[in-house]
């Protein structure tokens, strides 16, 4: 499996489920399933949890360095940048510049980004 589309149907089939079910449960319309499935669209981060939780795993590499995990982070818990950097009082280029590997964050941003990650 390569996309995440491919991840929801193999497991909506597995379920034998119809795409209107998963979209209930996953709170968006059978015509979105129809393109994620199609991979003629990828999955706005803020359903990302939802999808998780359909799937029963996480279907994302967890990151092995520091920007790749606060990126894995945020994805997974269905957070942009904007509003990860809300959370923590920084601007969303920070973000982007953590994630990039640009920007190392301060040893208190840190402290609160390890938290973030458990």
């Amino acid at each position: 499996m390569n996309t995440l589309g491919d991840h929801i149907r193999a497991r909506r089939l597995d379920l034998s489920l119809f795409q209107s079910q998963v979209a209930e449960l996953i709170g968006v319309c059978p015509l979105t399933i129809t393109n994620w499935e199609g991979n003629a669209s990828q999955p706005p981060v803020q359903y990302i949890p939802a999808i998780i939780r359909f799937l029963g795993y996480d279907p994302f590499p967890k990151g092995r360095s520091f920007p790749e995990r606060i990126a894995a982070a945020r994805r997974g818990s269905g957070m942009t940048q904007k509003q990860l950097a809300h959370e923590f009082g920084v601007d969303p280029t920070t973000i982007r510049d953590w994630e990039n590997g640009q920007l190392e964050p301060s040893r208190k941003k840190r402290e609160l980004l390890d938290t973030f990650f458990r």
